[in-house]
């Protein structure tokens, strides 16, 4: 619990306007994050539009991320597809030899949504066979539909040595702390909470750090309260953080990822708002507004707080 507790951002993806990846805003979003303070990125994510992106594009991604953090932090990065165990696994291997920290597993990919706990725990222990000692991680995201792994499995498989990562999507603390209580005695091992609505609670709990959209609004916001969150003479201030990001959570999640690079473009960051998503909603004017008093607010925060 008195671990220091770290900011893994799960990383934009930048495109150019004919929608190929943009390597040159992506460097520079690499090190807008390690200059925040992330300690970690998590690379080839939903926010990264995943979905989208070919395998080849994923790799070559991956590797870029890879060699311009050179060594600074781990890089996780997800590996799993709707594809049989025995692909998946084999494009696990592909991203794990790119040098990655842990191969990161989405929970949704692991049975079908009307399958059983019990089929998608079997499902979890034979990908952990094909794919050997390879290290891995567990993101329970919300596409193709959210699967939370129940907290005494997520203790069995800590257990063993190759779980290093969990994003948890769960929303729900009474979970977290199930989650916590069954993987306390595993020091490898790292829930990082994605709901920002209880996350100084989530920290006090035991959680090994922040793992959430609003990095990619205010990276070093995420890394203060993940400093300062039980700092004593801080509390006050951390009450404020943590009231400003339950207040703006919803401008934050409207038209995202778009909303985010759109924020990150006014404030003079050079990415262009193009995604290959069209599942999302349109970034209207009154959103844009929305988002630049987003800004404002933030803007005063940082001033008073001395961020």
């Amino acid at each position: 619990m008195n671990k220091p507790k770290k900011f893994i951002p799960v990383m934009l993806m930048p495109f150019q306007e004919n929608l190929s990846i943009d390597y040159e805003a992506l460097e520079k979003l690499i090190e807008l994050y390690l200059k925040a303070g992330a300690k970690g990125l998590f690379a080839n994510c939903l926010s990264s539009e995943m979905f989208d992106l070919s395998k080849d594009e994923m790799l070559e991604s991956i590797d870029f991320i890879i060699k311009k953090v050179h060594g600074r932090v781990p890089v996780v990065a997800t590996g799993t597809f709707d594809e049989p165990l025995e692909r998946q696994a084999e494009f696990i291997r592909k991203v794990y030899d790119l040098g990655v920290d842990s191969v990161i597993v989405i929970t949704g990919l692991m049975a079908t949504e009307d399958q059983s706990n019990e089929e998608f725990e079997q499902n979890v222990l034979q990908l952990l066979n094909l794919t050997k000692e390879i290290p891995l991680g567990f993101y329970e995201c919300p596409v193709p539909y959210k699967r939370l792994i129940a907290p005494e499995f997520l203790g069995k498989l800590s257990e063993l040595g190759r779980v290093k990562y969990h994003k948890d999507t769960s929303l729900d603390l009474d979970h977290i702390n199930r989650k916590l209580a069954n993987t306390v005695d595993n020091a490898q091992f790292g829930l990082f909470d994605a709901y920002m609505v209880h996350a100084v609670d989530s920290l006090l709990a035991g959680s090994a750090g922040l793992s959430c959209i609003q990095g990619n609004y205010f990276p070093e916001l995420i890394v203060w309260l993940c400093n300062h969150y039980d700092d004593v003479h801080k509390q006050e201030a951390v009450n404020e953080v943590q009231d400003f990001l339950r207040t703006q959570m919803e401008v934050m999640h409207y038209a995202y990822p778009t909303a985010a690079k759109y924020y990150l473009q006014q404030g003079g960051f050079p990415i262009a708002l193009h995604t290959r998503r069209m599942d999302i909603e349109e970034l209207d004017e009154q959103t844009k507004t929305k988002l630049d008093q987003l800004s404002l607010n933030y803007q005063d925060l940082k001033m008073r707080l001395q961020i």
